[in-house]
Parts: structure tokens; sequence; C-alpha cells
């Protein structure tokens, strides 16, 4: 299982958020490409970045700090946030990014998604952020009448990368994953799935591997990485351990 550690970026700083309340962010480094580096020197072997300021105005806005994350760093990195149009997939992935993710664009225009994934294999993923289990787009601004699971069995036939579920109602709250919805998502897909939103601790960690069976392949952690409550280098060890050892442990 791969543990990627985030870097959200609002007005050109690593920043985190409460449940995706831009006004709730508090700045974690002012320099995203430092923080980047930071985290090849733990031992991470990708990086998830968001766009925050392009979610929630449909373009991309902190190109500039991705950029220098991308100069800085050799790790493969996926990115979402603004990315709404086939052109500025084009340009994300020749520009280095080694997966791009389609999030408010997987809702109201599936088939680009289709598309995107038809022109560069392996290299499109879908974020599908749920409240209450409903979709939410636009940087979790409006909450849909989509069910998360059902947009997730569109893109089934599609050969999508992975597909990326936040809790928002955990996301940056600190208060735990939401192992039970992440496990029957994934066990209804064929689909790689990759955990966001809540991860608070090392148990945390552990109850997602636990679930890996159900095709949990990843989970985004950041606020925890940020403030000291995971030890990197414990996190990783445990997600690389083979599953029987985690139900051993118990």
């Amino acid at each position: 299982m791969i543990l990627y550690p985030a870097i959200d970026l609002k007005d050109g700083a690593c920043v985190r958020l409460v449940r995706g309340e831009m006004n709730l962010a508090t700045v974690f480094n002012p320099d995203p490409a430092a923080q980047a580096r930071r985290f090849v020197e733990q031992g991470f072997g990708w990086l998830h970045l968001v766009d925050l300021n392009g979610a929630f105005e449909g373009r991309p806005v902190n190109g500039d700090a991705v950029a220098r994350i991308l100069a800085a760093i050799d790790l493969p990195v996926q990115l979402g946030g603004g990315i709404r149009d086939m052109a500025t997939i084009e340009a994300w992935l020749e520009r280095g990014v080694r997966r791009v993710i389609l999030g408010t664009v997987a809702l109201r225009d599936p088939d680009l998604v289709r598309e995107a994934c038809r022109r560069f294999p392996g290299r499109v993923a879908v974020g599908i952020d749920a409240r209450d289990g409903w979709v939410a787009v636009e940087g979790w601004a409006r909450t849909s009448n989509v069910k998360a699971l059902d947009l997730a069995l569109k893109f089934e036939d599609s050969g999508v990368a992975a597909i990326i579920y936040t809790d928002i109602n955990r996301d940056g709250a600190m208060g735990g994953v939401n192992v039970e919805a992440t496990a029957d998502i994934a066990f209804a897909l064929t689909t790689p799935v990759i955990a966001s939103g809540g991860v608070a601790s090392i148990d945390d960690l552990a109850a997602l591997k636990s679930v890996e069976h159900t095709g949990v392949a990843g989970v985004i952690c950041g606020r925890a990485l940020y403030d000291g409550r995971i030890d990197p280098a414990a996190a990783l060890a445990l997600l690389a351990s083979p599953p029987d050892a985690v139900d051993e442990e118990g």
C-alpha cells in the first residue's frame, strides 16, 4: 500500500484545510518545494499535490509552486485542482506530472475522463470527494445529487489508474479515517482506490492496511505528518508489510 504525503497549495504556500474550508487554512510551509524535498528525505515514493485555489476557480492557479516542486524532486507526482479540459491535462503531463486527478470534470464531463484515459494510459486518476456519501465539486463548495459509488462505477471500464476517495467530513479534522466507507467503495470496484481524509494516527493506517484486500491501494496523509502525529518511517514500514503481518498484530 502506497502512502502519499500531501502538499495542498493555497496562495503559493503549503497549507492544510479543515473539512475543505479555505478560511480554516493553516500554513505549514511557505516553501512547497522545500517541503517536497523533506518528503523525499523521509523516504516517500510518491507525492500528492492539490491546487486548492485552482479547485475553486476552475483553472490552474498555483502553477509556479507546482513547477518549483517538479524541479526540486524526482519522485512521481499526482496533481489535482482546476484540471477541467484536455489542454490542461496535456500541459501538466508534459511538464512532468506523472498523474493528473480529475474531480469536478469527472461529474460534469465523464467523456473527457474516458478520452484522457485513452490518450494517456495509466496517467489519469479520478478524485471523488464525498460529503455524507454525496459527491461534492468545485473545491467542495457544492454538493451534487450523485452518490460517490455511482460516479466511481461510471469509470470501471475506462482505464482510470485509481479512484481517490475523500471523506470531506473527516479531511483535516484529525477524527480518524472512514475505513468502512472506503472499503465498501473499493470492494465494489475493480479500479484501485486511494483513501483520503481524516488520517490522524498510525492506527488509522493499520485499519486501512487491514482492508487492503478490498482494493485499497494507497492512502493520502497530510496534517498528521506535518504535526508529527505519524512517524514517516514507521508508517512506511507498516504499509509495506505483508497484509497478514498487520492482521497478526491485531
